[in-house]
């Protein structure tokens, strides 16, 4: 008597084939888009709108053809950790991207419009970490104490789908719409600032466009790392000594415009500033 068994196990197979192949197909109509600097349309059309695993399955594909042309990883960055940004993209989780060296600006410098595609700005609280977040139970005690100081930031978030139009696994895809990012140069470890309690204005061409505080970051930027420090560590790429961590914004993000001016200060933090290019 047959069970049925080879049909049910070849109809896993042709399933599995079809989603690498869309998996894949997803990355390179994002990589695409970057190389061209011609948004797309939303790859949920390939994944779908919440297949969280086959989103970072993309991002994975992008960040191994990125690292294969000599970009290097220098950090991580958590996104729509702002309950102002979740609604502005019609999301209601966190997500985390890569940060290459490429995508690092000091504060003061000109970022090429052209750049980053369809570019927004929000600030955030940075991070640099002095420990490994690989063992142990990747508490916040442990996170707190990993943590080797503190700045002011702006992230120039991108997106190379076109329009915006993006749901949780097109952003996710997409490296958390990462683009670029301009940290300060004042640096504070944390007995000297308790990031969930301060306070953010940014300001572009003199205009106050976004406020918000530390606790508008899942609570508090510290534990917005505790949050990826587990991830990371679940997705087989724990948090590593000397990286670079973008806690998530702390108000709206706001597009810019080329010739634009931007400045955001973070009380006890200091302020931290980007202009474009024409």
């Amino acid at each position: 008597m047959s069970t049925g068994l080879g049909r049910d196990s070849d109809a896993m197979t042709e399933s599995t084939t079809e989603r690498t192949a869309e998996i894949a197909a997803a990355a390179e109509r994002l990589i695409e888009a970057d190389a061209s600097g011609v948004p797309c349309a939303p790859v949920r059309s390939l994944i779908g709108r919440e297949d969280i695993a086959a989103a970072y399955a993309v991002q994975e594909q992008i960040t191994a053809r990125r690292i294969d042309g000599g970009a290097t990883v220098i950090g991580r960055k958590i996104g729509l950790t702002s309950e102002a940004v979740q609604n502005q993209l019609g999301v209601s989780q966190p997500d985390f991207g890569v940060l290459f060296n490429d995508m690092a600006y000091r504060d003061g410098d000109t970022v090429p419009f052209s750049g980053v595609l369809q570019p927004r700005v929000e600030a955030e609280v940075a991070f640099v970490l002095r420990h490994d977040l690989a063992d142990g139970p990747l508490d916040y005690a442990q996170v707190h104490d990993a943590i080797e100081y503190a700045v002011a930031a702006l992230e120039v978030c991108g997106s190379r789908v076109e329009g915006w139009d993006i749901s949780f696994g097109d952003t996710v895809a997409d490296n958390a719409s990462a683009g670029a990012f301009v940290l300060s140069g004042e640096r504070h470890s944390l007995d000297q600032v308790v990031p969930k309690d301060v306070s953010m204005e940014m300001r572009i061409d003199g205009e106050v466009v976004s406020t918000g505080t530390g606790a508008a970051c899942l609570g508090d930027p510290v534990q917005a790392v505790v949050w990826l420090a587990q991830q990371a560590r679940e997705f087989g790429e724990p948090l590593r000594a000397g990286q670079v961590i973008l806690s998530g914004a702390l108000g709206a993000m706001r597009p810019v415009t080329p010739g634009a001016a931007v400045v955001a200060t973070i009380t006890g933090l200091g302020s931290v500033s980007v202009n474009f290019s024409e």
